[in-house]
């Protein structure tokens, strides 16, 4: 590893520890950032849309970072830091149940309303129709996730670990979107 990413990644973990909240915000933001510019060029748009991008990054910066920060702290508070098999599968079914369905539904509204800037009776409809297939969807996939986070990752990289891998799955979903559209075509 070269001196410069040695140094980067020293000061990133640095930062983490001094203001956790901060650089978990920051790191969503990014993270979702990139995922969004991937995503629109898979989606075969040519001019990378910034006010979307943008829109992205404020949701992950404002919204997926601090409430990642926050729900891991609860987590640990409520289960008192245990990390065994049993502590760790609830962990996951408090998650699913609880965080899961609020964060498709509130990303699905916010992407609806303030990305897309659609009329509310239009997101309306769109959340009625397509919220329980993502959710289906999310809760065959994001559990493992869960278990890897609680049982593996230290509390300072659960949010971080988390958001790569939301933006990962965001690419992978736009990727089945543009397959079905294609198909369709």
């Amino acid at each position: 590893m070269s001196d410069v990413i040695k140094a980067t990644w020293r000061n990133y973990l640095l930062q983490l520890q001094l203001h956790p909240l901060r650089t978990k915000a920051v790191t969503a933001g990014v993270l979702i950032g990139c995922s969004d510019v991937i995503a629109q060029k898979i989606s075969g748009i040519k001019k990378i849309q910034l006010r979307r991008l943008i829109l992205m990054m404020l949701y992950g910066f404002a919204y997926s970072g601090p409430f990642g920060h926050f729900l891991h702290k609860l987590m640990d508070v409520i289960f008192r830091g245990k990390k065994d098999n049993q502590t760790v599968a609830k962990k996951v079914v408090l998650e699913q149940l609880t965080s899961s369905p609020w964060n498709n539904m509130l990303f699905m509204i916010y992407y609806g309303l303030v990305v897309e800037g659609r009329g509310w009776g239009l997101v309306k409809n769109k959340v009625r129709k397509d919220y329980p297939s993502v959710q289906l969807t999310a809760w065959k996939f994001w559990p493992i996730v869960g278990w890897i986070n609680y049982q593996y990752m230290p509390i300072q990289f659960r949010v971080v670990f988390h958001s790569f891998v939301a933006s990962c799955w965001a690419i992978f979903l736009n990727l089945k979107a543009r397959s079905v559209a294609i198909k369709k075509a």
